[in-house]
Parts: C-alpha cells; sequence; structure tokens
C-alpha cells in the first residue's frame, strides 16, 4: 500500500502490470487500487440548509433559534464551533448543538455526530455511535453518511466487517453521484469483495468518479486500460487517465506516466518527459512508489546525455499540479 494520507484500512495492491516494449529495459508500472478514505473532517460536507455559521449575519440570532430548538440553526452552529468560525473552535460544543438537531432527525446533524465519534472530536471515540449516527442519516437518503457507513461494514469498524453490506450502502451513495462512494464500488468489483469479481463494473464506476476528478478512480482506470481488464487495451487511453491524475499531483500516475513515455507507449517516447514524472513521483511519494520511481530514475538517466537529464529536471522544477476545474476545461 502507498501511503498517501488517506484512512484506509484495507485494499490489496494488485499483480504487477508489466510494461515490456522498450527494446534496452522493462519499466514496471504501478497499479493503485487501495480503498478510499472516509470521510473525516467534520462540515465539509455537512452544510444545513441555513448556511455555515460564517455566513450569519449575526451570531446571537443564530443561537437564539438554536436555543429555541430550531434543528437547522443548531446544525449550523455546531458547524461553527467546529470550524471555528464566529466562535472559538471548541468540538465538544459542536457535539453539544450536533446531537441536539440530530435528536430532532437532522439528517446533516446526524451525520456530523457520527463524524464526531469516529474521529473522537467533542467525544471518546466510539466506532459503534458512529455507526448508528450515520445510519439514521443514510436512511434518510443522506449520500455522505451512507458513503460512510459502507466504509464502516467494509473494514469491520463499529461493526462486523461485511463486504455486501459496505458495497449496499456505496452504491446507494454511489447512485447520487457521490465519487468516492463510485471509487470504493468500483475498487469492491475489481477486487471481488462483496460481489463477484467483474471488471466491466468496476470501469464504470471508476468512470464516473474520474469524470468528478478523483485521481485515484483515473489512476485505476487507467490501470485497467493498461492491462486491458474489461476494455480493450488501450495505452492511449491508459494515459489519457494518468496524465489527468499525475497532473493533479497523485505519484503513482506519475510515476506510471513516466513509465509510458520511457516506453513509448501510447505516447511518443521521450525520455525527458519520462525522468520529469518519475522524479516528480519520486518527490511526492514515500514506500513503493518512492522506492521503483528512484530506481526508474536511475536506470532511464544511465543512458541519457547530461543535456537531457538537464531539460528533464528543468520540467520538474517548473511543472506545478493542477485543480480538477483546470484540467477538465481543456477536456
Amino acid at each position: 500500500m502507498i501511503p498517501d494520507g488517506s484512512k484506509a484500512r484495507w485494499g490489496r495492491v494488485p499483480r504487477p502490470a508489466p510494461i515490456a516494449l522498450s527494446t534496452e529495459a522493462s519499466y514496471p508500472a504501478l497499479g493503485m487500487r487501495t480503498l478510499g478514505q472516509r470521510l473525516v473532517v467534520a462540515t465539509l460536507l455537512a452544510i444545513a440548509a441555513a448556511g455555515m455559521l460564517a455566513c450569519q449575519p449575526d451570531v446571537e440570532a443564530l443561537r437564539a433559534k438554536a436555543e429555541q430548538g430550531d434543528a437547522s440553526a443548531q446544525n449550523s452552529l455546531g458547524n461553527g464551533y467546529a470550524k471555528g468560525e464566529g466562535v472559538p473552535q471548541d468540538y465538544a460544543e459542536a457535539v453539544k448543538w450536533y446531537r441536539l438537531a440530530a435528536e430532532q432527525g437532522d439528517a446533516s446533524a446526524q451525520f456530523n455526530l457520527g463524524i464526531g465519534y469516529a474521529n473522537g472530536q467533542g467525544v471518546p471515540q466510539d466506532y459503534t455511535e458512529a455507526v448508528k449516527w450515520y445510519r439514521l442519516a443514510a436512511e434518510q437518503g443522506y449520500a455522505e453518511a451512507q458513503y460512510n457507513l459502507g466504509f464502516m461494514y467494509s473494514n469491520g469498524e463499529g461493526v462486523p466487517q461485511d463486504y455486501a453490506e459496505g458495497i449496499k450502502w456505496y452504491r446507494l451513495a454511489a447512485e447520487q453521484g457521490d465519487a468516492l462512494a463510485q471509487f470504493n464500488l468500483g475498487l469492491m468489483y475489481d477486487n471481488g469483495q462483496g460481489v463477484p469479481q467483474n471488471y466491466a463494473e468496476a470501469i464504470k464506476w471508476y468512470r464516473m468518479a474520474a469524470e468528478q476528478g478523483d485521481a485515484r478512480a483515473q489512476l485505476n482506470l487507467g490501470v485497467m486500460y493498461n492491462n486491458g481488464e474489461g476494455v480493450p487495451q488501450d495505452y492511449a487511453e491508459a494515459v489519457k487517465w494518468y496524465w489527468l491524475a499525475a497532473e493533479q499531483g497523485y505519484a503513482a500516475a506519475q510515476y506510471n506516466l513516466g513509465v509510458m513515455y520511457a516506453n513509448g507507449q501510447g505516447v511518443p517516447q521521450d525520455y525527458a518527459e519520462a525522468i520529469k514524472w518519475v522524479n516528480l513521483a519520486a518527490s511526492a511519494s514515500q514506500g513503493e512508489t518512492n522506492e521503483k520511481s528512484a530506481k526508474l530514475r536511475k536506470l532511464i538517466a544511465e543512458n541519457r546525455t547530461p543535456a537531457q537529464i538537464a531539460e528533464a529536471q528543468r520540467l520538474a522544477r517548473e511543472w506545478k499540479p493542477k485543480t480538477w476545474d483546470e484540467l477538465k476545461q481543456g477536456l
């Protein structure tokens, strides 16, 4: 598994995808198929219809509404305390207000309260309680709670591990357009966890997430095209998806893109571009990606001129990551 700051607890790194068309070396590609993280930062997605506290012209007026039992105001006030917007950050106070709204059936507050228990913010960490509140929100159709509940089942946190149940909740969220759920549902089909292995279904869900800018899904979709799994093998299409993830700074995709340039697969062979991308991958990664990037960089550089190496270094220095909004404008 490649450490990338996610909260993934499981997921396999699949069989290597060898690329052996180069006349001078065989450069192995990485397949990075690991579970997407649980949503763990309160208030990123759980925004009440009334809006964030920072948007309220009068905090005390909001508090008065919350104290009168207005669930939307209670959730918004909880958001404010969770983020320290308009009031000092105070997770315990955030939990207090989330709970009041959650007990009235507010799905956003139920989701946020679940996050508090999952993270141990404002309350002792308690996965069982997190599952309880996620479920209440999920049963109201709250997509982010459905995703988190699926994650808890997939990882056996607060409930016995149950891939089939995880898939059930991922699917409900994925069908509402949640990109993380789409990615994880694709992964389950890819790995054959909770469902029979089905590369065509994996590609379907990876593509949905990839088209929303999810770099992990873009990488995995590239791997599928690279290997001809569920689709005819198509190096140019693999390069397209690697490039989109690589431009967002995803190290495993940067490595794979470097491999494609080194071997001239899907793109004209270009050693400067190859070294550029593996340099970037090495700089942005740890573990397997870092080690393979360093080895590949050394292997490619052995037969390059100083001018070619200097050009690759220049390209790497000048490269800047792009946002998905920037990238999709050029598609």
